[in-house]
């Protein structure tokens, strides 16, 4: 998968991701398509070794297991950046 296609499904998990878990994040927007970015590839590797497949291209499969790995990510940001 090219750079293009993971930045923009990045993109699009980390405005999912953000509408699924609301609430005030510490970084603001471009932070949250980074952690977008970072979900969709830790979702695609994690689904890959438990071979559920991988993020392969720009599919409703592939955003479902980028959003995952978003909100994840999101979770543990939003947790470990409140904790200082």
């Amino acid at each position: 998968m090219g750079i293009l296609t993971w930045i923009i499904v990045g993109l699009v998990a980390g405005a999912i991701a953000k509408a699924i878990h609301p609430g005030k994040d510490p970084g603001g927007f471009i932070v949250t398509i980074l952690i977008g970015i970072v979900g969709a590839v830790i979702g695609g590797w994690i689904s890959s070794a438990l071979g559920y497949g991988t993020v392969d291209g720009f599919n409703i499969g592939s955003l479902f297991i980028a959003v995952l790995g978003a909100v994840i990510l999101l979770f543990v940001y939003r947790k470990l950046s409140t904790r200082s």
